[in-house]
């Protein structure tokens, strides 16, 4: 009895040490988390007026909510672990679960946004640009067609052309311009008048293609992000339930 005893208190240090490296992994990378999803929100979030689905926005905020999760649950692992109180850990084990999940959501939701997303550019990006650009109430929308044509160097949904049906151009509010002067290759106001290739970005596929690459690219980070620090995750709850059925057994 006394030598399975030993075995079992030898057994639960080796989990301690062992949940006590993980917790600390496991805090970096929900700074990790955090910081993806913080940086999808303040640095990368300037197109997502341009989308008709809130998905890759709801990706971006399941990240920083699983992120702060992480972190507050790593400081609860070490507490749990070198107080041993079951309690702490069953409470732990509870949380690691709802981190796992929400980080399968949010990589599930960026593969199936992923699959997604080309028809619904497809289907809105033109409307939203011709309908919307310089509209009141969508100044969030030119500034967004601004950026994404001056820094994907792009003209229009498909080619410049689709700024013939744009409402702005159109009313007589743009002046003489043809198309928006963040088309241009050298903006100065009124450089939109001329919708030469030598004036302005002729880029064969428009700005869906550069706007869905930029997108995918960024779906592909949170994915993976998501589902890898999910899969590490396992560990966390296998080494909890092991010092668990240790502790269990010291006390009886």
């Amino acid at each position: 009895m006394g030598e399975f005893n030993e075995k079992t208190t030898c057994g639960t240090v080796c989990l301690k040490y062992l949940l006590f490296t993980f917790n600390c992994c496991f805090w970096l990378a929900g700074l990790a988390v955090m910081a993806v999803g913080i940086w999808t929100l303040a640095l990368k979030s300037d197109y997502i007026s341009l989308l008709a689905s809130g998905t890759y926005l709801a990706t971006a905020y399941i990240l920083v909510v699983a992120g702060v999760v992480v972190m507050v649950t790593g400081v609860l692992g070490c507490c749990a672990t070198f107080k041993e109180r079951r309690n702490l850990l069953r409470l732990y084990f509870i949380l690691l679960l709802i981190i796992f999940l929400l980080e399968i959501i949010a990589g599930i939701l960026a593969y199936i946004y992923y699959q997604q997303l080309n028809a619904e550019l497809k289907d809105n990006l033109k409307d939203t640009m011709t309908k919307r650009y310089h509209q009141p109430g969508h100044e969030g929308v030119t500034s967004a067609v601004d950026k994404l044509q001056q820094e994907f160097h792009c003209c229009g949904s498909n080619n410049s052309q689709d700024w013939r049906d744009s409402e702005w151009i159109r009313s007589g509010q743009a002046g003489s311009r043809v198309v928006p002067d963040s088309c241009c290759k050298t903006v100065v106001p009124g450089c939109g008048q001329r919708d030469h290739a030598s004036n302005i970005y002729k880029v064969e596929g428009g700005c869906i293609t550069k706007l869905e690459t930029f997108i995918q690219e960024h779906l592909r980070v949170i994915g993976a992000v998501g589902i890898g620090i999910a899969c590490v995750q396992v560990f966390g709850m296998i080494f909890t339930c092991c010092l668990y059925k240790n502790l269990k057994l010291e006390h009886y």
